[in-house]
């Protein structure tokens, strides 16, 4: 179980040699520290991979792997509870999040930590392929292609737009 304490955005000393600058502009995160809104796409993430959770600004828990139906159902049963429309995203808006100035995991880690360098779903199944579907895989940000009935091994992150 992983444990870590993020440092607020406020704290964040914006200059050219700080990279967490861009994650000011960028990124903004919730009072709750829950959900991430991106200004460049107007989507709005889950803060954690599911299966984490954060209590008091501190993150525990461990990503939780699923395989593509299992993901699909994980998203519209957190849209059902939560009564926000959350989903799984396209495989263009996962891309959009992909730090590839970074590596393992490719991602901006002020506005997503602990993000595991693992790949994610995306949706919908890959065209013409109904068993197969499209991710991101996080150590290095590239695109990946896994049987949705095989690769239990993969993560989910879900996006919603703004309301």
């Amino acid at each position: 179980m992983k444990t870590v304490n993020p440092l607020p955005l406020a704290d964040i000393e914006a200059s050219p040699d700080n990279p967490d600058t861009q994650t000011q502009t960028r990124y903004v995160i919730s009072t709750d520290g829950n959900e991430v809104t991106d200004n460049t796409t107007g989507l709005i993430w889950r803060r954690y991979a599911e299966g984490m959770k954060i209590i008091n600004n501190v993150c525990s828990g461990n990503a939780t792997a699923f395989n593509s139906d299992q993901a699909q159902s994980w998203a519209k049963n957190e849209a059902l509870t939560s009564g926000k429309p959350w989903r799984l995203p396209s495989l263009k808006e996962l891309s959009s999040i992909v730090d590839s100035s970074r590596c393992n995991p490719a991602i901006d880690t002020v506005a997503f930590p602990e993000t595991p360098g693992s790949p994610f779903w995306s949706a919908p199944p890959a065209a013409g392929e109904p068993s197969y579907a499209w991710g991101v895989n996080f150590d290095y940000g590239y695109v990946d292609y896994g049987s949705e009935h095989n690769s239990a091994g993969y993560r989910v992150r879900l996006v919603r737009t703004r309301e």
